[in-house]
């Protein structure tokens, strides 16, 4: 920008007028220097703006600097490691066997591969037919213990779930020379199936309700028997003299006689302890339980029989309780506690003839030099 100064003789002059004072020479007209402040302003407000640009593109090369050399720093570290471990896998290699030596080594490792597998396949084999044995032992392990369980306590249910574990045995054979001694157990075990299994369990519990109930019955009334045949044996048969019996009528109210001396006598219970009879009763029963347990048909109808009869001749057949004891030993007495139990002893022995049969071949081969 530029400034033009007027001369003093470009200045126009005032007309002159007469007798007028001399005029004051005019004060050159003044421009303002605000525009060249505001450029300078301008100029230097550009200069910081620069200069602050400038510093903070230093300070981003510098950052930038800064992360570039961590990253050389980290790149350097893995190399480090790399030749770290470049150097271990050489060494490695180095101390590994030559190509031909690992292949005698690979093909020694198939042949003991195919060595063992062999060996496998024969073990296996042995100890299957060692499990083939061992199960026909079992087999005829079940049916001793059949034969044993019916023989000593006539258990029918035990002999024939033992039955058929031995025949399950027979059946995983898978061998058809067992159909003899598979067909003998077939029918071992239709025998068992058509014998009933006596309930001992339910009579030991049934006596044993009765034996409950002997508290509760009551004693007979101690009197003779006004139409006993104390005198038959003085007269003959059908011919009875009404004096001797009218004379027998009054007698026998207090006392009786008994002229057959081989009979057994048992005398009217007169003041005798009601307890001793209630024992006596319940004694009885006890032997009918243990004889029903244990299967002893004879002993459980001879406890029964004498049940039955001090049942009888001490307490009062009136009672109710007598009568319900009553009823009930004599249905007890109809219900069986000993049954004919098969014989076992061709099924067992059908059994041993074929594992003898399946031991031959293999006896035979073991004799081979």
């Amino acid at each position: 920008m530029s400034e033009t100064v007027l001369s003093k003789n470009d200045q126009p002059s005032a007309p002159e007028t007469p007798n007028a004072p001399p005029a004051k020479p005019a004060k050159p007209v003044k421009r303002s220097g605000n525009g060249l402040a505001t450029f300078a302003l301008l100029l230097g407000a550009a200069g910081v703006a620069f200069g602050g640009w400038s510093v903070w593109q230093v300070r981003q090369l510098q950052g930038s600097e800064q992360g570039q050399g961590q990253s050389l720093q980290a790149l350097a570290e893995r190399a480090n490691a790399l030749q770290q471990r470049e150097q271990q896998i050489t060494t490695q290699l180095s101390s590994l066997p030559a190509a031909s030596e690992l292949e005698d080594r690979r093909r020694l490792v198939a042949q003991l591969q195919g060595d063992q597998q062999r060996l496998s396949q024969k073990v296996e084999t042995v100890l299957g037919e060692s499990r083939k044995e061992w199960r026909l032992a079992e087999a005829e392990h079940l049916l001793r213990l059949a034969t044993l369980r019916l023989s000593a306590l006539q258990d029918i249910t035990s002999a024939r779930a033992l039955v058929e574990g031995a025949d399950e045995i027979l059946r995983e054979q898978s061998d058809p020379g067992s159909f003899a001694a598979r067909e003998q157990l077939a029918r071992s075990k239709a025998v068992l199936d058509s014998t009933q299994q006596p309930d001992r369990t339910g009579l030991f519990l049934k006596l044993a309700a009765q034996r409950d109930l002997v508290p509760q019955l009551s004693a007979q009334t101690p009197e003779f028997d006004a139409n006993a045949d104390a005198m038959g044996a003085l007269t003959g048969e059908g011919d009875v003299s009404s004096r001797l019996s009218k004379w027998r009528d009054q007698i026998s109210k207090y006392f009786q006689v008994e002229f057959e001396a081989d009979k057994n006598v048992k005398p009217l219970l007169a003041g005798q302890s009601l307890s001793q009879l209630r024992l006596a009763l319940s004694l009885t029963l006890e032997q009918a339980q243990w004889a029903a347990l244990n299967g002893e048909a004879k002993v459980y109808e001879k406890a029964l029989d004498d049940a039955r009869s001090v049942l009888l001749a001490n307490f009062n057949p009136d009672n109710p309780q007598s009568k319900a004891m009553l009823d009930s030993l004599n249905q007890l007495a109809e219900q069986p506690v000993a049954v004919k139990v098969p014989d076992l002893s061709e099924s067992l022995a059908a059994v041993q003839a074929y594992i003898q049969r399946r031991n031959l071949p293999a006896a035979s081969e073991g004799a081979k030099p």
